[in-house]
């Protein structure tokens, strides 16, 4: 018989201590299900790779520790990168400063002041169901804000669209109309042409004309009641459409008013953009060009600090330098795109070579595009829009 799959995240218990993983299990295990420990520090990377928990407990007895594993599990288990969750690191009341500063710098998620002994049994379990439903926003978010903003520009376009296409099929019937009007003119001056040459003889030779004032009555009359009424009821045949295309215009000024607040709207909203990219100077640089642009900056040094930031916030593009002083640019990229609640977020890759390889590399592990540096800023600010369909 096949397992049903736990409604909710695994709990991963990590520390060196056995007694410890039992204590914090047992205050655990009878709120939440799928919880598992580990204590070998050489299987650290496979138990996590197995588990492949939503929450991350650190039960070290020092700070100290919990730094060293956390670092040796990015360093040996690519899982970990892979793999979203949150981390909370037990600690005591003489390490509450230092760890309120590493979860800061978001080396780590969340902190319980837990030993030697908690006050507070329940925080604990508190704090696991926070990181459980920050998990489920992440996992389960639709679109972000940003597309919802770009599809919102496209209805103000549709706007200015319809309006325009509107305005051509009313300047199409006004030329028609007039276009009419002009014909029954040329064929009333032919009509009347050729009565005068019937009567004035010049056509005696191909037509014999017995009454001359019948004729003319009779090309008369054929010029304004058969011919000219059949121009007129043309003519009025183009009232209804320009009156269809008026009412189209009327009927639809409501939704174009809301599809212009929306517009409004979408131009407030600041979409995130991460910079990956361990040059400070490079990052003022991006910092002042696009903050100007209404663009909400984050700043990563390392690929793994990126994809560290990226178990708390979803930006809506990465700008990844190639060279990184960890993994590279590349390796960092491929990572996010492996996890499927990032592989949609658009990555341009920055570099200071242009070489084909390069190129060809940045397009295999997934990015939208590539800044080669030097770059100037409109160049910059069109390929960042270009790709949050901005522009």
């Amino acid at each position: 018989m096949v397992a049903s799959k736990p409604s909710r995240p695994a709990i991963l218990i990590a520390t060196d201590s056995i007694t410890d993983a039992e204590q914090v299990r047992k205050l655990l295990v009878e709120e939440f299900d799928n919880i598992f420990t580990t204590t070998d520090p050489d299987t650290a990377a496979q138990d996590f790779e197995r588990r492949q928990p939503g929450v991350l407990v650190l039960a070290f007895n020092s700070v100290e520790k919990a730094e060293r594993y956390s670092l040796g599990l990015y360093r040996l288990c690519p899982a970990v990168q892979q793999t979203l969750h949150r981390t909370i690191i037990l600690c005591g009341k003489d390490d509450v400063k230092q760890v309120y500063s590493l979860c800061k710098k978001s080396y780590f998620d969340d902190y319980v002041l837990f030993w030697p002994m908690t006050y507070d049994m329940s925080r604990l379990g508190m704090t696991i169901h926070h990181a459980m439903r920050e998990l489920a926003v992440v996992r389960d978010s639709g679109p972000s804000t940003a597309e919802f903003a770009a599809q919102a520009r496209r209805l103000v376009e549709l706007e200015r669209l319809l309006k325009s296409r509107l305005a051509d099929g009313d300047q199409h019937i006004t030329v028609a109309n007039r276009a009419m009007a002009q014909v029954e003119k040329d064929v009333s001056a032919a009509l009347d042409g050729f009565s005068r040459r019937l009567v004035d003889g010049t056509l005696k030779d191909a037509i014999t004309v017995n009454d001359a004032n019948v004729l003319r009555e009779e090309i008369g009359r054929l010029t304004h009641v058969e011919v000219g009424a059949g121009f007129r009821k043309a003519a009025e045949l183009t009232a209804p459409l320009k009156q269809w295309a008026n009412d189209v215009n009327q009927e639809c000024a409501p939704f174009m008013d809301s599809a212009r607040a929306l517009g409004v709207l979408a131009d407030q909203i600041q979409p995130i953009v991460l910079v990956v990219d361990d040059d400070e100077f490079q990052c003022k640089i991006m910092a002042r060009i696009l903050e100007a642009e209404n663009y909400r900056l984050l700043f990563a040094h390392s690929g793994v600090e990126a994809l560290g930031l990226l178990r708390r916030t979803r930006p809506d593009l990465i700008l990844m330098d190639v060279m990184l002083p960890d993994m590279d640019g590349m390796e960092t990229t491929r990572r996010v795109k492996a996890i499927p609640e990032f592989a949609r977020i658009p990555v341009i890759m920055i570099t200071g070579k242009s070489e084909k390889n390069v190129i060809t590399e940045s397009l295999k592990v997934g990015a939208t595009g590539f800044l080669v540096k030097p770059f100037e800023r409109d160049m910059l600010i069109t390929k960042v829009g270009q790709a949050l369909n901005r522009v």
